[in-house]
């Protein structure tokens, strides 16, 4: 073929040296990575092995070791004397502060709060009381206790073989929250803090501070509380609520043939129903801090949410309760006051959560996720702030069909308290929990 006709190039030959170089660069790779990982297991194991030591060391006394070194390296690079003595000095406080942390005692500590539960504002006290178990006296000793966001310290004297040492203390119960007291831990070390030895004796305890409630009357939010449940428009075949006969069909279970009419007639006739259910309600709160204008604002909203929550089960109606990020237990008004303590204000839309999963896009979202886990609900209660839109509210009805009753609780502190209607929606607005009583006598679905 002769040139110029367009004749396809040849092959081109692989080039041995360059899959040679691949290889050994895949091999050296791979060796890295096995080096690096076995070195990481190891450094992991002699972490492990050396934590006792290494955790006596408090943060000062680990900047102390550290300058110490420099001074050290200083010196020997410049020839100061002068850093050598500082060195030497602080190896020195490091070295003394070492027999502080030795001893042993015998305790036994429980810590003890009464009551366990509490409505904000109320007191609360604890105690802590220290049994040396041991055969000899315990020397005095320091023990801390964590209380929610404090440190209560106190020095224990020497005690006696099995003698009690008792500390009581009281628990700042102001807000409401879950305040964990504890673990109580009995600290050994030197006055400058270089070296710290904890020894914790007890495991946490929880002080529940409810939310300020409102109580309501009995069948609150126009409930139903008959025993047969509220009739729908739905027609069924098994039922309590008659309806009407028709024509028997096959499939049709013998039991509700009305044999009177078949008989007068001569046609098979059967029994249909209204279809019956009870009420179920579902409580929901939006935690946004951007739909509230204030702390005292989303406190006032938690108290609504929880004055309704303890009625409706007072009721012995269906329940369930939710917000952004918990599901609240509504077994007993107890344990339903126990979660609303947990209750906190999530971060607005686009900003990082600082702790859990981001709050729902809007009211609508919140309301759909929390509807997925219960019954089809006859009374919908969303509790939010005053600076959330009223759109948003009544997108929530855009969620349920005709059957479920929307109400929307408004926290405004100062506001005039008042009731109004958003589309098909009730939207009640609370200045003050001394006024949801009255508001809700108000409130038909």
């Amino acid at each position: 073929m002769t040139a110029g006709t367009g004749a396809p190039p040849a092959p081109k030959v692989p080039s041995q040296a360059r899959i040679a170089l691949r290889s050994v660069r895949r091999s050296a790779a791979a060796s890295v990575a096995s080096t690096a990982a076995r070195l990481r297991r190891l450094g992991a194991r002699a972490a492990a092995f050396a934590e006792p030591v290494t955790n006596v060391v408090s943060a000062t006394g680990w900047l102390v070791l550290a300058v110490a070194a420099a001074s050290f390296a200083v010196a020997w690079a410049l020839g100061w004397i002068e850093l050598a003595f500082v060195g030497a000095t602080l190896l020195a406080a490091l070295l003394v502060a070492i027999p502080f942390v030795f001893g042993r005692v015998r305790y036994r500590v429980g810590v003890e709060l009464q009551p366990r539960r509490v409505v904000a504002g109320e007191r609360a006290l604890g105690r802590l009381v220290v049994e040396n178990i041991g055969e000899a006296p315990s020397v005095p000793s320091q023990l801390e206790l964590p209380v929610g966001a404090g440190l209560a310290e106190f020095v224990i004297p020497a005690i006696g073989p099995g003698d009690e040492h008792e500390e009581l203390f009281a628990v700042p119960t102001q807000r409401r929250a879950v305040i964990v007291a504890g673990p109580a831990a009995s600290v050994r070390g030197d006055q400058l803090g270089l070296l710290r030895r904890e020894v914790r004796w007890t495991d946490p305890v929880e002080l529940f501070v409810h939310p300020v409630t409102a109580r309501l009357r009995p069948s609150a939010a126009g409930l139903v509380r008959d025993l047969e449940g509220e009739i729908t428009k739905t027609i069924t075949n098994n039922d309590i609520s008659f309806h009407a006969l028709r024509a028997y069909e096959p499939g049709d279970a013998l039991r509700n043939v009305h044999w009177r009419t078949s008989a007068r007639t001569g046609q098979l006739m059967v029994r249909q129903y209204e279809e019956t259910r009870r009420s179920q309600l579902l409580l929901v709160q939006a935690t946004r801090a951007d739909h509230y204008a204030s702390e005292e604002e989303f406190e006032l909203a938690v108290s609504v949410l929880a004055s309704l929550g303890v009625q409706v089960i007072r009721d012995a109606t269906r329940l369930a309760v939710a917000t952004d990020r918990l599901t609240l237990n509504t077994a007993t008004p107890t344990a339903l006051l126990d979660d609303t303590s947990r209750i906190e204000p999530a971060a607005a839309v686009g900003e990082s959560p600082a702790v859990g999963l981001a709050p729902a896009a809007s009211l609508r979202d919140l309301v759909r996720e929390a509807a997925r886990r219960v019954p089809v609900p006859s009374v919908v209660i969303v509790v939010g702030g005053s600076l959330a839109p009223l759109a948003e509210f009544r997108a929530v009805e855009t969620v349920f069909g005709s059957d479920t009753q929307v109400i929307a609780f408004r926290a405004e502190v100062g506001a005039a308290s008042r009731i109004a209607r958003v589309g098909e929606s009730t939207v009640v607005t609370v200045g003050a929990l001394d006024e949801l009583s009255r508001l809700v006598r108000r409130v038909r679905p």
